[in-house]
């Protein structure tokens, strides 16, 4: 799998030359690959928000580059518009960005400006609204007349819309009730299934990357912690603890059971492998006596 995004020695300092200078992100570099379901995992003043933000261009580097496609995004400044419909992002709470009469005009928003119209822009408002989860009957309906969860698909169905090669979704279930959380990282994980599009999700829950993600990179202090699959990275459950971050119960069972002296898997990360192994475990004692 090649890379669609790679990240190099990226930098970026707000407030230079005032008191209050600082770096976010710090010589970072990471690279995100085509196709697959990457989860961005970091607490408060990691870096993710800083690092998302320029990987469609809305900040500027203050150091390193950002490639996409292996071409340095600011190589020429005047195209950056074009990358950003390449890249698409979603900010957290995006519901506070709708402003159109109808459901239908805020998903068409994006494409319309994309400078498409007609049976295409009607073919991808529909498709977006299916992606999000959004039934047809609401698309001639205001968006300030849905409910919360339902104004959150509309924005992210706004920037499928625009189809994206790489769609950023940042904190996506933030707010929302579990019931509605679990309904729209569904469809998330349908979408990026069904079009095989590249999909970051930046979360600082780890159960929702565990049960979603390809691969998890973990951000502390502007810096890359660590970088692998869901099992590579449980598997450095205390470290992460002493990192500041959470880690899947199941996981945190398996390791308070270990520090007990019971032979499991500390990298477990799922109720179902959880069950599995103390299945084993049961079975290997009675072997035993």
């Amino acid at each position: 799998m090649d890379d669609i995004i790679k990240v190099e020695n990226l930098t970026h300092t707000y407030g230079v030359g005032t008191p209050f200078e600082r770096s976010a992100v710090e010589n970072m570099s990471l690279s995100i690959r085509r196709g697959e379901l990457l989860g961005l995992i970091g607490h408060t003043g990691s870096g993710k928000s800083t690092l998302i933000q320029h990987l469609n261009g809305l900040l500027r580097p203050t150091g390193g580059r950002v490639l996409l496609d292996g071409k340095d995004i600011w190589a020429e400044p005047k195209k950056i518009r074009d990358v950003r419909f390449r890249v698409g992002l979603v900010f957290q709470y995006p519901e506070y960005q709708l402003f159109e009469e109808t459901v239908r005009k805020d998903i068409a928003f994006g494409p319309v400006n994309m400078g498409l119209g007609g049976e295409e822009l009607d073919r991808r408002i529909r498709d977006a609204a299916r992606f999000a989860g959004l039934d047809e009957s609401l698309l001639d309906k205001s968006p300030f007349a849905l409910s919360g969860g339902q104004k959150r698909r509309v924005a992210i169905a706004g920037v499928i819309a625009m189809e994206p090669e790489v769609l950023v979704l940042d904190e996506p279930s933030a707010g929302l009730d579990p019931r509605g959380r679990e309904e729209l990282l569904a469809h998330i994980r349908t979408y990026h299934r069904e079009r095989g599009n590249t999909v970051v999700l930046v979360s600082h829950s780890m159960e929702e990357v565990a049960r979603y993600a390809d691969r998890i990179v973990v951000l502390a202090h502007g810096h890359t912690l660590m970088d692998g699959t869901p099992r590579e990275v449980f598997a450095h459950g205390q470290e992460l603890v002493r990192a500041g971050l959470d880690v899947p119960q199941s996981t945190r069972i398996a390791m308070a059971l270990r520090a007990r002296g019971l032979d499991i898997d500390p990298a477990v990360y799922t109720v179902e492998e959880l069950a599995d192994a103390l299945l084993a475990l049961r079975k290997g004692g009675e072997a035993s006596c």
